[in-house]
């Protein structure tokens, strides 16, 4: 039996050890397992490097932020190991692994246990702008005391960060452009600056050195993430002459052509491979890494030249975004695809020398093929049997000639083939190098042709999907947001206009908002299975365009990434300096305290949920100001184009109030709340954000809690505390005024938040629209588009910290629709920060309203609510409809979250554990409002007292008129 390789061997156990990692085992686990016999010396130093850099590394880093207990406990275990492990491999460790083991080995460990030092340099080490240069070498500048000598920067702490913006030919020259800097250095002119692409091949070949030169680039500081650093003069370009690729490729087929013959085999023609590095000399710093990361789009896809005759030169990508470029032949291409009853044929050509015996293999499949010697080569046959690739993954096409190593098939010019077998197709195509694959899935649609047209996407293409009837484009947010718009078919093909910055929605329309769009279509209401994703034609793919488009102030760019998959790009219009970390950090270091020194303005900036949304308690104080005619200024904060806050004259309240919106982390929104008098916000503001002393801060807060909040949440209430603890507890210093709703709940919020200050119990403004809905109860119904006369089920469950991701409705909407009938309509309100929920219409009986601009208005149409630890359930009382409380996880939200309600002893109306008992509750509501009558009435006085509709006046009354 042969033995494993060492090599393989050290990777196992680093597979095994990282498993342990992510399940969460502790350090004494990993150390165990790394300390196990059966490695030699080179494959032990291999490992150690990996674990301590790695999986022991974080541990420490997460031990150190947990308190004296666990850094002494993780030092203990660590300790003996750090004495086995060869001083060589410790000191190639990045800067902040090094120090950290060297306080480990040498600092007492019980002193080191309840210092913080530990906890100080894992935050340190991970800002690489904290660079300091003595002399001509680079040192970190960390949090402690240590010879100056372990402070010095090595390769494992100065590895090149690279993006690739262009690759294309140039004539017969490929030219290279993008960015490339160290971490922390900035590079502000081209002095001192240089840049070398290189270019390695197998073993012994000489490497190719690129003309390179430095180019100004200011979106390398715009995309950077260090605060502080200028890589302005961080672009580059770089051009290659494919001939000194071929001279060498030439060199490297005569040795191996050799070694063939002298072991009496055929000659093959061989691929040579180059892998890209960039060599970085800047301010005496010098390091070598490995050139990647293509923008997205045409750069993904980079085309291959000719050199001659079945000869080409490709730069392509790796699985992990490393560029290579590849000197090829074309040993095998394909000539032809049949379909000929249960089997497809395909036909293929080997030039060269006569090959008369062979298999041929479909992805790891071999089977059968025919081989018959022609003029110039050799003719290949196979055939594939239909069933079996209908439901197959994409799979490359090889041949294996025997006596030769495998070839994969090339397209080479051949058309690619499209077979409809029913309602699921079998293609054969090129992949982004030109290798056939052969794929069966569902019938795709094929964009063929794109257009901009008047500030409107138009998509045209091929859609032969056998089954007739309407289908939507669906445009899906990374998310889980998503838009539809209609598809026109017609026979085969199909179109579809879209305008990104006017999407409909209740009746409105709302620009894409910022982030990737995938496409796909599916029937109306449709999800899931039912989505087929949407390609582009490989032919069309180079005269694709992808620059973008400036609309409305938002710019949209239609790209083909990985190779044929479309998306729709979003996103804001902003100068470059709000975009990278450098100059967010050069906004709320030099120009919010600047505008914090000049005088206060009378105005007031209003946001909600960040921006996100004209709801909530801010949007009903800003509507009782305007029905004053308060005609001071009023900002609004706009995150992504979320909304257009209205005036007076849209909210039927006159003429002449216009409030003023400033877009979220711009320099507008900076001064803004720098220099207004009243801040009104229902969550946390930004953690730059300092009150002054002239200013009035009234925190609404978006809710009375069921669910823990603040300081009462599991990880808050760790030891040290956590960085977040301290933020908010800056902040909530700040705060002037506290709005709740109940006694009950000012003890919770007291209690929650650390606040110290005043608390007015007025109930919340935002509920005032439940009891004066008047006429606006028909217009919301006809905006959502609720038929007249229809009763209304509200279904808003919050959110799952534990299952964020999982977009399932728990409530069966088809069991309500059978039960309930045709008299009424289900909401589905998801949370926010929850998964967007997959909501089927079943035949329009549901209504996704995730999206809905205010939860209050859907309570104020809604005749029953079904929630969960939703705050919705303390404002729905305030209508005197009933409450459903729908807990199929209670047990396990009790024991992750934590409540402060008993929802059993405590509760408005029923709670029930499965979807068909609530179904059976809606079904009979009347009856069981009735018997529950007294306990809604009690919640209600306890939980919502001061709901009447007059909060909103209350509040301006406290706040504004006095």
């Amino acid at each position: 039996m042969t033995p494993a390789r060492q090599g393989d061997v050290a990777a196992e156990r680093l597979r095994a050890v990282q498993e342990l990692y992510d399940r969460g085992e502790n350090i004494d686990a990993l150390v165990q397992l790394v300390r196990a016999e059966g490695l030699d010396k080179a494959a032990r130093r291999t490992l150690d490097g990996e674990v301590l850099a790695g999986p022991l590394g974080l541990r420490l880093d997460a031990a150190a932020k947990r308190g004296a207990a666990r850094r002494a406990q993780a030092i203990a275990v660590l300790r003996p190991y750090l004495e086995s492990v060869d001083p060589k491999v410790k000191k190639a460790l990045p800067v902040g692994r090094r120090v950290a083991y060297h306080l480990i080995e040498t600092v007492d460990p019980a002193q080191l246990a309840e210092s913080d030092a530990l906890a100080k340099l894992a935050a340190a080490a991970a800002e690489p702008s904290r660079r300091v240069r003595h002399g001509l070498r680079w040192y970190a500048d960390l949090p402690v005391e240590v010879d100056r000598e372990l402070l010095r920067l090595r390769s494992a702490d100065m590895v090149p960060v690279t993006q690739i913006d262009d690759i294309t030919w140039h004539g017969k020259r490929l030219q290279i452009s993008g960015h490339a800097y160290l971490a922390g250095l900035s590079v502000r002119s081209g002095r001192f600056n240089r840049a070398t692409v290189v270019l390695r091949g197998p073993r012994w070949l000489p490497p190719v050195t690129l003309k390179t030169k430095r180019t100004f680039r200011p979106e390398a500081t715009h995309a950077a993430r260090e605060p502080g650093c200028n890589y302005d003069w961080a672009g580059f370009t770089a051009e290659l002459n494919p001939f000194a690729l071929r001279w060498r490729a030439a060199l490297r087929a005569v040795v191996r052509g050799g070694k063939r013959v002298l072991r009496r085999r055929h000659t093959v023609r061989d691929t040579t491979t180059w892998r890209a590095e960039i060599v970085i000399w800047s301010r005496a710093a010098r390091s070598t890494g490995v050139l990647r990361g293509p923008a997205i789009g045409r750069t993904e896809r980079p085309a291959g030249l000719k050199v001659r005759e079945r000869w080409w030169v490709r730069p392509v990508w790796t699985s992990d975004k490393a560029l290579q470029v590849v000197l090829h032949p074309t040993r095998a291409e394909l000539t032809g695809v049949a379909l000929e009853g249960d089997t497809i044929e395909l036909t293929g050509f080997l030039p060269g020398r006569p090959v008369n015996k062979g298999k041929a293999r479909v992805g790891g499949h071999r089977m059968a093929a025919d081989f018959t010697p022609v003029e110039g080569g050799s003719r290949f046959s196979l055939s594939l049997a239909v069933q079996t690739l209908l439901t197959a993954d994409a799979r490359r096409l090889w041949v294996e000639p025997k006596g030769d190593p495998a070839a994969s098939v090339m397209l080479e010019g051949t058309p690619e083939t499209r077979l409809l077998v029913g309602d699921r197709e079998i293609t054969v195509q090129g992949d982004r190098r030109d290798r056939v694959v052969v794929s069966g899935h569902k019938i795709q649609p094929i964009i063929t042709t794109m257009a901009w047209q008047d500030g409107a996407l138009v998509l045209a293409g091929d859609y032969p999907d056998p089954e007739e009837g309407p289908r939507d484009l669906v445009l899906r947010h990374r998310g889980g947001l998503t838009f539809r718009v209609p598809l026109t078919r017609s026979g085969t093909s199909f179109e579809v206009r879209l305008a990104p910055g006017a999407m409909p929605r209740f009746g409105g329309s709302v620009p894409l908002s910022e982030g990737t769009w995938n496409l796909s279509v599916a029937p109306p209401g449709k999800y899931g299975p039912s989505m087929v994703p949407v390609r582009v034609h490989h032919a069309s793919l180079a005269a694709l365009d992808e620059d973008s488009r400036t609309i409305d102030g938002r710019v949209y760019r239609f790209v083909a990434t990985r190779f044929d998959v479309p998306v729709l790009v979003a996103a804001e219009e902003r100068p470059g300096d709000e975009r990278s970390a450098a100059g967010l950090w050069a906004l709320s270091r030099n120009l919010y305290p600047a505008h914090r020194a000049k005088p206060i303005r009378e105005a007031t900036v209003y946001t909600s949920f960040d921006g996100r949304a004209y709801s909530d308690n801010p949007r009903a104080i800003y509507e009782e100001r305007l029905r004053r005619g308060d005609d001071s200024e009023h900002i609004w904060v706009v995150r992504d184009g979320a909304f257009v806050p209205p005036g007076s004259r849209e909210l039927g309240l006159g003429e002449g109030i216009e409030p003023t919106v400033v877009r979220e982390g711009s320099g507008e929104h900076y001064e803004a709340l720098a220099r207004s008098r009243y801040i009104v916000g229902n969550q946390f503001l930004p953690a730059w954000f300092r009150t002054r002393e002239e200013q009035v801060c009234l925190q609404t807060w978006h809710g009375t809690p069921v669910k823990h909040v603040g300081r009462d949440l599991a990880h808050m209430r760790r030891e040290p505390r956590p960085p977040v603890w301290h933020r908010q507890a800056t902040e909530v210093r700040g705060w002037d005024l506290l709005l709740s709703q109940s006694p009950w709940a000012s003890s919770i919020l007291r209690k929650a938040f650390g606040y110290e200050g005043e608390i007015l119990e007025s109930g919340y403004p935002r509920n005032d629209s439940l009891f004066n809905v008047g006429d606006t109860a028909a217009e919301i119904r006809h905006r959502i588009g609720i038929p007249e006369g229809k009763r209304v089920v509200l279904y808003a469950p919050t959110f799952r910290d534990y299952d964020r991701r999982n977009a399932a409705v728990k409530l069966d909407l088809a069991d309500a629709k059978r039960a309930l009938g045709d008299d009424h309509v289900a909401l589905v309100r998801g949370h926010l920060m929850q998964a967007f929920p997959h909501v089927h219409s079943h035949d329009g009986f549901a209504i996704d309203v995730t999206t809905y601009p205010d939860m209050a208005d859907l309570m104020a149409i809604a005749d029953v609510l079904v929630t969960d630890y939703s705050s919705a359930l303390f404002d729905f009382v305030a209508t005197g409809r009933p409450v459903v409380l729908f807990t199929p996880d209670l047990d396990k939200y009790r024991s992750t979250r934590g409540l402060y309600l008993d929802l059993e002893a405590n509760r408005p109306g029923p709670r029930l554990a499965s979807s068909a008992e609530v179904v059976e509750v809606l079904r009979t509501i009347d009856t069981v409002s009735l018997r529950l009558a007294d306990r809604y009435a009690a919640f209600a006085r306890t939980y919502a007292p001061h709901d009447s509709g007059k909060s909103a006046a209350a509040v301006v009354d406290h706040v504004f008129n006095t």
